[in-house]
């Protein structure tokens, strides 16, 4: 397998296009045409994480944090972020990013910290929006057939896991063929009745473009008929998971038995140490933002990273429970990732090794 054959089965469980614009996700460093060799997950790359792939005799590492992200300027041996694209381009490791996209995956990071937390019942916070549209297009009878069968074979009309999803209606089209008109049906100056199909399908919004070539192309009339209209709906991905607990405990049981299950040296709690919790949002990393949200849809505790001072004393000041669990508590995804890898290449012939990271890349001592 090579490094385009790993990034087409990573694209098809947790898409790049669903990473935030601001995101920088894929392949960062390397080349498509690369075999793979070796896998390391890893929460971010450093020196000693490329240290350790050379070690294992990893030619791949997939990490959540880009290591390029904020705009490289220079690329040299002095430079922190320049020494270590220099290491990764002379062992030639390819480096892979999975961030803002593995964070709104189903099974991502949020799900991998709520499963640690021991939360069930667990559905998406902050399910997204995403646009898509409803085609319709008019289409003799005898050219329904062929015509569907282009537009599946193009990869339009799917849902989900089924493919050639399509609805028909028959009716009546009726046309008078005018002027320079080159009619496929009818003559010039004589209105035409012909026995005809309403077709309807759905595309994804970034399947619009080749879905009115395909129409156009294969569609016998010379002026076909067809509408796209634009529609809304709720994906199966997104921000965040929120679930409930086996049973309800008070939030300073449920911050020690979180800080335990995490193994996270120092974390931050700032609300009613008293209350009860039951229901409990995630979102890792950085999440403020969403924690009255959380609390609209019955979060009895939010918890993110990297809480700031007055965020924390306006929810407190608001009744709302928030855990700062820092953002290196997405190290879980080393362990996670390297286990949706495992299953996402179940049926693939591979003959390298998937490993997760056994660093601690925290920038921080606690003292």
């Amino acid at each position: 397998m090579n490094i385009n054959q790993l990034l087409q089965i990573i694209n098809k469980h947790v898409p790049l296009n669903t990473a935030e614009l601001w995101d920088n996700v894929g392949l960062l460093i390397g080349d498509e045409s690369n075999k793979v060799n070796g896998v390391l997950t890893a929460l971010g790359c450093t020196d000693d994480v490329v240290e350790e792939a050379l070690t294992n005799n990893c030619n791949t590492i997939i990490c959540h944090h880009p290591l390029i992200f904020k705009g490289v300027k220079s690329i040299t041996q002095q430079d922190g972020y320049g020494s270590i694209i220099r290491k990764l381009i002379q062992n030639d490791i390819n480096l892979i990013a999975l961030h803002t996209n593995l964070d709104v995956y189903p099974k991502g990071v949020n799900a991998m910290l709520a499963n640690k937390i021991g939360l069930q019942n667990t559905r998406i916070l902050n399910p997204e929006i995403t646009t898509y549209y409803k085609v319709q297009v008019f289409i003799p009878k005898t050219n329904l057939e062929a015509f569907k069968n282009n537009l599946s074979e193009a990869g339009l009309a799917q849902e989900g896991d089924y493919e050639y999803c399509f609805f028909e209606a028959p009716g009546q089209g009726q046309f008078k063929p005018v002027e320079n008109a080159n009619p496929h049906i009818g003559k010039i100056g004589s209105i035409e009745y012909v026995e005809e199909y309403k077709l309807e399908f759905m595309i994804e919004a970034n399947q619009k473009a080749l879905a009115q070539r395909l129409v156009t192309q294969h569609h016998p009339y010379e002026t076909p008929v067809f509408d796209f209209i634009k529609m809304e709906k709720e994906a199966d991905f997104g921000l965040g998971m929120i679930g409930e607990l086996d049973t309800a405990i008070s939030a300073q049981s449920l911050v020690k038995h979180i800080k335990a299950q995490l193994n996270m040296p120092s974390i931050r709690f700032t609300g009613d140490k008293s209350s009860i919790i039951k229901t409990v949002a995630v979102i890792g990393g950085f999440g403020i933002g969403f924690e009255y949200a959380a609390a609209e849809k019955g979060a009895d505790l939010f918890i993110t990273g990297d809480i700031k001072h007055h965020d924390a004393l306006d929810a407190k000041i608001a009744g709302v429970n928030l855990l700062d669990i820092n953002h290196y508590s997405e190290y879980v995804m080393k362990d996670g990732l390297c286990e949706l890898l495992k299953v996402w290449l179940n049926d693939e012939k591979i003959d390298f090794t998937i490993n997760a990271s056994q660093l601690n890349t925290d920038p921080f001592e606690y003292i």
